[in-house]
């Protein structure tokens, strides 16, 4: 493998969406539809409405640099080009936990599934089926992980369709009057309840940001980044939306058995077995294709971390056929086999306090990039470049207040295992009089 191979530059922007949509998997809905309900009270729509509000002032930050730096890297590179190349270094350390966790989620998550509906066959063998299927598709190229990826998504957009049709024709058929007000039947739900299940909700719009460490395979990324990751979220946000309040409107007294079932049990009294066992074939293959996108994203962050000697060189290096980093994807094909070890709790744990930690940071990126260095201070770069940076951070910094204390203790712990890693390489470089470099400049 060559060090002077480039990543090949040919995603879209219906690929790029295609591939955010993947990593965050609108089907995300249903299979958290009881957690979310519970902690909202029930009034998800409303909880939906806030989160979105509230993580639409982080994607706009997340464009913001996209256009300033438009590499692979994704919050990595941003900190560490707008703040501090130490800083950038521990925000990338907190994603890659993210990243990589994602991969070992959607793997354990298709065996769980595959596992529920086979029960002869283990779980382990699923998990090893799809890590195989995943690492061939993204050694052979990111395009074919898109063009994967949009069959996949679009699944999902269908069944989440027909599914708000089949509950349009409910309510026409039983008279059902709609009622417009996000807040209705609130009675005896606390807004401060609703403000808690939008701080849960919040977590179903992870993902818009994965895109961003595909920059160097984009065309011209300046444009199509910040579009792809509006397009992304306002989508997500949608679907969402529609599909909550016509549930909200139809089934306001709905009660599931199983919180970890909930959504297979709404199915079932919805459609019955039939609509069940489509819901089941869907979910798998959104698994499969988030699965194709998580590994997409961390072998790409994994890559950015390796050309700047941050991680050994091995991990810059691209296969001169496919190029792609196809060390990575073997590594972190690996890595994703501890599902088999791994609960579905602890992985998600790592997850969230990735994301929040990214999210802050490049918040604030955003404010030192364009408030501080390049002292653009007009109405409008106030109200975009300070006022939405701090309004998206203040929000992520609440949510990470919420975080469990185990959440916090585990990532805690491996920010001081990059910690420690970080000053075994200082010293090292200082020894060989070699700087540690920061994140490359725009392609």
């Amino acid at each position: 493998m060559s060090q002077n191979i480039t990543l090949k530059r040919n995603l879209s922007l219906s690929h790029v969406v295609t591939m955010g949509l993947a990593w965050m998997s609108p089907m995300i809905f249903f299979t958290s539809f009881g957690v979310l309900h519970e902690g909202s009270g029930g009034m998800l729509l409303a909880a939906y409405m806030l989160a979105f509000i509230a993580i639409v002032f982080t994607a706009a930050s997340y464009g913001q640099m996209a256009r300033a730096f438009p590499v692979s890297g994704s919050a990595y590179t941003y900190v560490t080009k707008a703040m501090n190349p130490f800083l950038g270094f521990l925000v990338g350390w907190a994603v890659l936990l993210d990243y990589l966790f994602s991969c070992i989620i959607a793997v354990l998550m298709f065996g769980i599934n595959l596992n529920a509906q086979f029960p002869t066959v283990p779980s382990a063998l699923w998990v090893t089926l799809l890590t195989v299927i995943v690492m061939t598709i993204n050694i052979i190229g990111i395009k074919t992980s898109a063009n994967v990826n949009k069959i996949f998504v679009l699944m999902q957009i269908v069944f989440i369709a027909g599914f708000c049709a089949l509950l349009v024709y409910k309510a026409m058929q039983g008279g059902i009057t709609a009622d417009l007000n996000p807040f209705a039947a609130s009675e005896g739900v606390s807004f401060s309840a609703i403000l808690a299940g939008a701080s849960l909700v919040c977590f179903s719009f992870l993902g818009f940001d994965s895109i961003t460490t595909m920059a160097e395979e984009t065309k011209d990324p300046k444009k199509t980044i910040p579009r792809a990751i509006i397009i992304i979220v306002v989508l997500a946000g949608l679907m969402y939306f529609v599909t909550a309040y016509l549930i909200q409107q139809l089934y306001p007294s709905f009660a599931f058995g199983n919180i970890d079932s909930a959504g297979f049990e709404l199915m079932q009294s919805i459609g019955g077995g039939a609509l069940a066992s489509v819901f089941t074939f869907v979910i798998i293959f959104s698994v499969l294709s988030q699965g194709v996108s998580s590994m997409t994203t961390v072998t790409r962050l994994l890559f950015v971390m390796g050309r700047t000697s941050l991680l050994p060189k091995k991990f810059g290096s691209i296969h001169p056929k496919y190029r792609t980093p196809v060390f990575n994807i073997v590594l972190a094909s690996i890595i994703s086999l501890s599902a088999m070890f791994v609960s579905l709790e602890t992985a998600i744990k790592f997850v969230n306090f990735g994301a929040l930690t990214a999210f802050l940071f490049v918040n604030v990126s955003v404010i030192f990039h364009y408030i501080i260095r390049e002292k653009r201070r007009t109405p409008t770069d106030l109200l975009l470049r300070l006022l939405c940076p701090l309004l998206g951070a203040g929000f992520v910094f609440y949510l990470i207040t919420l975080l469990d204390l185990s959440s916090l203790m585990l990532g805690s712990g491996w920010l001081v295992i990059g910690l420690v890693y970080y000053s075994i390489k200082r010293v090292k470089s200082v020894q060989h009089e070699v700087p540690i470099p920061e994140a490359e400049s725009a392609v």
